[in-house]
């Protein structure tokens, strides 16, 4: 059985109380009955794993099939909870209210919706619908919840492009207080028998850490390959950064060489011990070339028809790079498969 909860706010913006529409039926093909208070506990498959919170962010006005897609297939741990979350999210100046009414009709027709395809998969979520700014209200969710990881679709319209972040998943991954996935449609299916591949890059530092801690703890599809890759960064001096071109002996740049090789490798090797350990079949690569991380990332990601990206939301150059135009906001954007943005600790190293 589902619920839906609301959060009431009037025309001019105010929050009112929640409220649960008990023995209320949205209007969807199967009249789904609410309830007030369902179970919340996954009663699938058992798999390895400490049970994790899920927070399933669904756009109100938007086919949403990818994101629920790729929760109903995935294996979760025994006990793991998941919240299904769509917000009203409409400008002040249209914020009457009998368009509130309609969009919180609309809202609850796909949370109802998801909910049962959730079900079918052995899932039992808790339905939400909430008003007010999408970005901060889902963060503010998952804060209040203490979500271990949000899903969120890439992209809303059909003016956002092919594979370009929409604004409420770009505004979801920076200011979350947990780990995000930005999801895509993969071609992985239990149905045709293809396993899942999943891209884990790292680069020492406790961001990537967290990735591949997070790759090596959580439950997956059987048969899943994890391909362990690093690229090769030079950390140049401050003096020699400000210069243009930078300046460069040929010994201090064999010298960064040498170090940032053997950084990646260790990287590597490190995340493959850990991974390996869950039983998950791994292989390795560690690239240097000229192009940024972003682009090598991606590149590595399309040759290898991978399903999902995961990575940590910063590296080793610290908080800073997770800004418009680092490289996990970068690789979430552009990427043509789902990507895993992982929060860890930054204190953390291989």
């Amino acid at each position: 059985m589902l619920l839906v909860t609301r959060l009431w706010r009037s025309a001019l913006g105010r929050i009112g109380k929640s409220s649960a529409l008990a023995g209320h039926a949205c209007n969807t093909p199967d009249n789904i009955d609410v309830l007030s208070q369902p179970s919340s506990k996954y009663t699938g498959r058992s798999r390895i794993g400490a049970p994790m919170k899920l927070l399933l962010a669904l756009n109100p006005s938007d086919s949403n099939e990818t994101t629920i897609r790729e929760v109903a297939l995935r294996p979760w741990p025994i006990d793991t909870t998941l919240e299904v979350l769509s917000v009203v999210d409409i400008p002040e100046l249209l914020a009457v209210p009998a368009v509130i009414a309609e969009a919180t009709k609309q809202a609850e027709g796909v949370v109802l919706a998801a909910g049962k395809r959730l079900e079918s998969s052995g899932l039992k979520p808790t339905l939400r619908v909430l008003l007010g700014d999408a970005k901060a209200v889902i963060a503010d969710r998952a804060k209040e919840r203490g979500v271990d990881l949000i899903g969120v679709g890439a992209h809303r319209g059909v003016d956002a492009g092919p594979f370009l972040l929409g604004s409420v998943a770009k505004g979801v991954i920076r200011f979350a207080p947990c780990s995000v996935e930005v999801a895509r449609a993969g071609k992985w299916s239990p149905a045709t028998g293809s396993n899942m591949r999943v891209l884990l890059a790292v680069d020492g530092s406790g961001g990537g850490m967290a990735a591949a801690r997070s790759v090596a703890e959580r439950s997956w599809p059987d048969g899943t390959e994890v391909r362990v890759l690093s690229v090769v960064e030079f950390e140049l001096p401050m003096i020699q950064s400000v210069l243009e071109p930078p300046y460069l002996p040929v010994q201090l740049l064999e010298a960064l060489r040498v170090e940032a090789t053997k950084r990646s490798e260790e990287a590597v090797t490190a995340a493959v011990q850990l991974i390996s350990r869950s039983g998950l079949k791994t292989s390795e690569s560690v690239a240097a070339s000229l192009a940024s991380s972003k682009q090598v990332i991606l590149d590595e990601a399309r040759q290898w028809n991978a399903d999902l990206i995961v990575l940590g939301s910063h590296g080793r150059k610290g908080i800073s790079r997770f800004l418009l135009g680092s490289v996990s906001e970068a690789v979430a954007m552009h990427a043509k498969c789902s990507v895993d943005i992982i929060r860890g600790h930054s204190g953390e190293h291989f």
